[in-house]
């Protein structure tokens, strides 16, 4: 089945807006067996609106469209499309009733520019939002003397994430299931790190040949201190190949594995944590907080964090993390000496049974010749004593904290698997 999505929205073209959906809709679609073969983003114009949908509709099985449901201005999907399509757009009592319990039941007057919203294509079938008031739709396209191959679907959702992902899983996919039957499509993806992009294709490219003269596919996907494995077929032998695909990378790679599919490092150390039972806290200075925040974004992770401290200035290292006035001074707040002491400081602060520490340049100045910009040390603390490693991860200061945070991570990760 051939599907396309148009995205629309003069914020994506500004740049004002990141496009999510581009990423979230593909993997969705994938796993229901549809994988997307084209998209595109346009402006709010109706010239441009109007040509994507045209030039998809002459191609495709399926077309989503993003955004443009509102009741605003720039809202034009809804009205553009039904001209396209020469349909009418009559009122809908069931989306009128909607708008106006969405707004009685939050005590907020419903604005008069909402009335442009109840009003839908003749003949569309109609998916109340669960998070908002737009309504997405979804029209079957037949029309024997066209231009348009038949049958084809094609679906309008509102571009907000909070409103189009729990209205694509309750409506969409029923609909999908319904008209289409899902092609055989298998996807997995093997979460690495310590290993750089290439190197990981050099270690598993030679051992999986004979499984991609068999159909199997395979992608690599580089980010801030990982690298993803993508492992893809299709068919009746899909489940069959993708496994012993993942059983060579298993064995090539081994430690290096981290998780699979939509595991994060943080999700995985705070499980491991939780099923052994030990507790965390964290002394940051470069990271800012970000060791934190990405342990915190964990359902659960109460259980097993502590606390952190960030120690950002020399007084707050000393003050809160016991870090002594003479090691500052002799070593530097970037060195091995100052994120032992950390680690110490924030674990009897704490009293957890692992502590991790970070200190270093994140740049753009600051290095210098023994310590150039990317310096970075991490410390790890536990009963069995303290550990000082250091790297030199010289990005810009957003990767640079990333990629340490991942570092600090999958140190813990193998201390608490050991």
């Amino acid at each position: 089945m051939n599907v396309e999505i148009v995205n629309t929205g003069s914020e994506l073209m500004l740049g004002r807006v990141l496009n999510t959906h581009q990423q979230w809709l593909c993997r969705r679609l994938a796993d229901l067996g549809h994988v997307v073969t084209r998209q595109v983003a346009v402006a709010d114009t109706g010239t441009e609106i109007q040509a994507a949908v045209r030039e998809a509709l002459s191609r495709a099985d399926l077309i989503i469209t993003t955004g443009g449901l509102g009741p605003t201005s720039d809202d034009l999907t809804r009205e553009l499309i039904a001209e396209l399509l020469g349909k009418k757009l009559v009122k809908n009592p069931a989306v009128q009733a909607h708008i106006e319990n969405f707004f009685a039941k939050r005590g907020r007057p419903r604005p008069q520019k909402t009335d442009v919203e109840t009003f839908v294509p003749e003949g569309a079938e109609v998916f109340l939002n669960a998070t908002g008031t737009a309504p997405g739709l979804a029209m079957e396209i037949s029309d024997p003397k066209s231009e348009i191959r038949n049958p084809k679907w094609l679906v309008m959702l509102p571009g907000p994430p909070r409103e189009l992902r729990p209205m694509f899983d309750a409506s969409v996919v029923p609909l999908l299931k319904r008209e289409f039957a899902g092609e055989i499509f298998v996807c997995r993806t093997l979460l690495t790190t310590g290993i750089g992009e290439s190197r990981v294709q050099e270690m598993v490219e030679a051992d999986l040949q004979p499984l991609v003269r068999r159909g199997l596919e395979i992608g690599y996907c580089a980010r801030p201190g990982a690298v993803d494995v993508r492992l893809v077929a299709g068919g009746a032998t899909a489940e069959k190949l993708v496994g012993e695909a993942e059983v060579v990378v298993q064995r090539i790679l081994g430690e290096n594995i981290f998780g699979r599919d939509d595991e994060e490092l943080e999700q995985v150390v705070v499980k491991l944590l939780a099923q052994q039972k030990k507790t965390l806290a964290l002394a940051e200075s470069c990271t800012g907080g970000l060791i934190a925040s990405r342990i915190t974004d964990v359902p659960g992770a109460s259980e097993v964090f502590l606390g952190g401290v960030v120690g950002y200035a020399n007084a707050a290292k000393e003050k809160f993390l016991g870090v002594r006035s003479k090691t500052l001074k002799q070593h530097g707040a970037v060195s091995g000496a100052v994120a032992q002491e950390m680690a110490l400081g924030v674990r009897e602060k704490f009293g957890s049974d692992f502590a991790l520490a970070v200190t270093g340049i994140a740049g753009p100045g600051g290095g210098t010749a023994e310590k150039p910009v990317g310096t970075v040390f991490i410390a790890l603390a536990s009963a069995a004593g303290v550990e000082v490693k250091v790297f030199l991860n010289a990005w810009d200061r957003a990767t640079f904290k990333q990629v340490t945070a991942t570092q600090a991570l999958e140190w813990l990760r193998r201390a608490v698997s050991a």
